[in-house]
């Protein structure tokens, strides 16, 4: 006998809705826009309870099951969720958005198109210093006065690789040649359809206080103001078991204990065992793995016990 089709209907959040289309402005002319998506909380749930069977509901309610699922790693079923986003970005902070291979891209072409006129602009205050102790990372911003000359420079810099990029295309060059001078703040556009499991991934490694501040701004945004109103539940579990959790290694857990159990002698002795104490005129010397070890403690207002001496 054949059976009745089940009537399904497509699954709108209101929230969401409410944004579609809407640009969301990044820096200083960049911006983020909803396209489409596809499920919510409830799509993760119900792909969930086809594995775990019968009478789920009734032992976990939605909430907890997601949790749950988060909580333990169990990351398949936030795949049923996807979105699509329209995203306007500087190419040097798309170098590193597009190492995220798990999305589906379309991006903008300059050898097609006339390259996007656009760049984005540093003000005085915003010229960071290089970290001293992260080759690849920030601390501390420039001088003002001497910001005020940079963002001087920057200017003139761009209107002259625009400048002579128009006088090419103007004489018949091919844009794909064209093109090769513009520099790394000229914006470029993307379409970026992504899983939820994936998009979390991204927004973990780029919401993080050491991702690059620019591609920061624009996850943060994806986070809080499109997945937080998309998926609830999904967001406020992200946050607690990944974003703001704070995971030890089996050293770490060991010290811990220490500092728990036992006294500050017993600590710093095992910390020296390790290597991670090298004293020079009483500074301690870097060590990354202690370094990171402190930053954990810091989030709980605890001190590593050398720092005292």
């Amino acid at each position: 006998m054949d059976q009745q089709a089940e009537q399904l209907k497509p699954v709108h959040v209101e929230a969401m809705d409410a944004i579609l289309g809407k640009t969301l402005p990044v820096l200083n002319d960049g911006f983020i826009r909803v396209i489409d998506y596809m499920g919510d909380d409830t799509a993760v749930v119900q792909a969930a309870r086809v594995s775990y069977g019968a009478g789920t509901k009734q032992k976990l309610q939605d909430r907890e099951l997601l949790r749950y699922l988060l909580r333990h790693e169990h990351t398949s079923p936030f795949e049923m969720c996807e979105i699509k986003l329209h995203v306007r970005v500087p190419m040097d902070c798309w170098r590193q958005w597009i190492r995220h291979r798990t999305a589906s891209v379309n991006e903008y072409s300059t050898r097609y198109s006339v390259a996007i006129n656009s760049a984005q602009t540093t003000e005085a205050n915003e010229w960071r210093l290089q970290a001293q102790d992260n080759k690849q990372g920030s601390a501390g911003f420039m001088d003002e006065n001497i910001g005020l000359k940079m963002t001087e420079r920057e200017t003139d810099l761009h209107h002259l690789s625009k400048t002579i990029y128009d006088e090419r295309i103007a004489k018949g060059v091919a844009r794909e040649q064209a093109r090769k001078d513009l520099p790394l703040c000229t914006y470029t556009e993307a379409y970026w359809k992504i899983d939820l499991k994936n998009l979390l991934h991204f927004l973990w490694l780029r919401m993080d206080n050491h991702a690059q501040a620019e591609i920061r701004d624009y996850a943060n945004i994806i986070g809080r103001e499109i997945v937080a109103q998309w998926c609830p539940m999904t967001w406020e579990a992200f946050l607690d078991y990944k974003k703001n959790a704070v995971k030890f290694s089996a050293l770490e857990q060991e010290m811990l204990g220490l500092l728990i159990t036992g006294d500050d002698t017993d600590v710093i002795a095992r910390a020296e065992e390790l290597g991670w104490l090298k004293y020079k005129d009483k500074e301690l010397k870097f060590h990354m793995e202690r370094f990171e070890f402190e930053q954990k403690l810091e989030q709980m207002n605890v001190a590593a016990p050398w720092q005292n001496q």
